[in-house]
């Protein structure tokens, strides 16, 4: 049986993906709890102890203010450790699945990004992201590198979890509605990765797909947009909030400053994994849809 090393587990994406890779192999899954991930020698030490077929990385420095004052605490996740795991993958001829994201673009683009789009990041979060894919790339390993944007989940930290507590706390709010891109489910990260990576070990010609693909979902929409679908929905399925989509007011980014300049085109051309794999990925909408339900769900 295949051996799959999960960094990462413990977050959003990484939750999911303990699911969605059980069917593929005998999923490890690693956190700061096992190995020190600034560590680069214990996360060597360990990779030679597991001897894993297949690398996956959910693991991240994500705070993207805070990485304006701790750039090199971004680094030593974003890039340092994922070179150590590039070029393990690269001399040991294992697959490395990695995940990046829309920061690493400037957002000036009319169009949304793709594959073929030159990086040119913000942000010192940004920043950490790109170098993590010149190693991935230049290491000679064979890998997915999935770029996607704006995750949300019923578990952990994020805007869709924070839009619900301030419409259960507020009678009105504000929300940026010049930047635009594709709520984007954990689960569906999850289970197109899976899906990949099963193609990929069934095949016959492998090493043809690895690359860089985006993953996020179909559609795209502004976080004022996206929160006001948000609370619309969560109304239907019987939450009880102090305020509906209609007292969400829209206003700049320069309304509401932030210590790291997000892109305001954050939007991802998702055309070429859906065509490279032979797969359809549904509309923004569905996924927030499912994961509103499981946030219902919890209470």
């Amino acid at each position: 049986m295949r051996k799959i090393v999960l960094l990462g587990s413990n977050g959003q994406v990484g939750w999911e993906l303990q699911r969605s890779l059980s069917p593929l192999g005998n999923v490890v899954p690693c956190d700061r709890s096992k190995v020190d991930l600034t560590d680069l020698e214990a996360l060597s030490t360990y990779l030679e102890h597991e001897r894993p077929d297949v690398i996956v990385n959910a693991a991240a420095y994500n705070a993207v203010d805070l990485a304006e004052s701790f750039e090199d605490e971004a680094q030593k996740i974003n890039f340092d450790l994922v070179k150590v795991l590039a070029e393990y993958a690269s001399l040991n001829n294992v697959w490395l699945v990695h995940y990046s994201t829309d920061y690493v673009f400037d957002g000036v683009a009319v169009l949304p990004y793709s594959e073929e789009d030159v990086p040119n990041p913000l942000s010192a979060y940004g920043r950490s992201k790109a170098n993590g894919e010149y190693a991935v790339i230049t290491s000679g390993c064979n890998y997915l590198l999935l770029r996607t944007s704006w995750i949300h989940s019923s578990r952990g930290s994020n805007f869709a979890k924070t839009i619900l507590r301030l419409a259960e706390t507020k009678d009105s709010f504000s929300v940026v509605d010049d930047q635009t891109g594709a709520p984007t489910s954990a689960s569906l990260v999850a289970d197109v990765t899976a899906l990949c990576l099963y193609r990929i070990v069934n095949g016959t010609s492998s090493e043809d797909l690895s690359g860089v693909y985006h993953l996020v979902a179909s559609g795209f929409a502004s976080w004022y947009e996206y929160a006001c679908y948000l609370v619309s929905e969560a109304i239907g399925l019987g939450v009880k909030l102090s305020c509906s989509e209609l007292d969400i007011r829209a206003v700049s980014s320069s309304e509401y400053p932030t210590k790291a300049i997000r892109p305001k085109n954050s939007r991802l051309d998702n055309s070429k994994i859906q065509d490279v794999f032979n797969i359809s990925i549904p509309d923004w909408k569905i996924c927030v849809k499912r994961t509103l339900s499981d946030i219902a769900r919890q209470g």
